[in-house]
């Protein structure tokens, strides 16, 4: 499974993270730091990543439109 942390979580986690989740990143290493939630979420499910967030906006998202990607 590959996860792509989104802005509000620390870029640590996919290092500390790298030898269970080895194909992990974090928007910011995408440039979409500063991108609307659309634009994380097509991200995401184009390039087959599973959203780790702290933001309802994601979880209220992925009620409407399903998956993928998946959010957790």
């Amino acid at each position: 499974m590959k996860l792509l942390f989104d802005q509000k979580l620390s870029r640590k986690l996919v290092s500390q993270l790298v030898d269970i989740f080895p194909d992990s990143s974090h928007v910011q290493f995408h440039s979409l730091a500063e991108s609307i939630d659309t634009e994380i979420w097509q991200f995401a499910k184009t390039n087959d990543f599973c959203i780790v967030t702290q933001d309802a906006d994601f979880a209220e998202r992925s009620r409407l439109y399903g998956s993928p990607p998946k959010v957790v």
